[in-house]
């Protein structure tokens, strides 16, 4: 099944991209590869999911940022390459949780991004991944996440 009706079937809507808030661009292709920068959990109204993994907020939350995160990668996706039946498969996300010292769960939050690209794309979803904690973020955002894709 094309990701396209996949994300149709799942009753899922891509947001508008955001737009990159400094000096760089949302995506890059070169080599049959996609390179995406990385996105925040920016949700559809334009605000984002902030906070501190382990403070102030749960792995539940941290979970939905990330699933945000994912959906901004795949509107991106859509846009650099005009529709999501050219992605082939996801090669790597690399996922970045603001988190206490103390937190460990880093691989369950980045699990809502990559348990999307598995709802859309199948197996062809599953990237190579790291999940990592930061002492800080950009705007206090609580998850950043970036994709490689290999394009069909």
């Amino acid at each position: 099944m094309s990701a396209e009706k996949r994300l149709a079937e799942l009753g899922i809507a891509l947001p508008s991209p955001p737009a990159p808030l400094a000096n760089y661009v949302p995506w890059r292709i070169g080599a049959g590869l996609l390179f995406l920068s990385g996105v925040g959990p920016r949700r559809a109204d334009g605000s984002s999911i902030t906070g501190v993994l382990g403070a102030d907020l749960d792995v539940k939350a941290g979970y939905e940022a990330a699933r945000l995160c994912g959906l901004n990668l795949l509107a991106n996706m859509r846009t650099a390459l005009g529709t999501l039946d050219r992605v082939d498969t996801i090669l790597k996300v690399l996922g970045m949780v603001r988190a206490t010292p103390e937190f460990g769960d880093q691989p369950e939050v980045i699990n809502g991004c990559t348990d999307l690209f598995v709802e859309v794309l199948g197996d062809h979803g599953r990237p190579a991944r790291s999940a990592v904690g930061m002492g800080s973020l950009p705007r206090g955002i609580a998850v950043e996440i970036e994709a490689v894709v290999l394009i069909r």
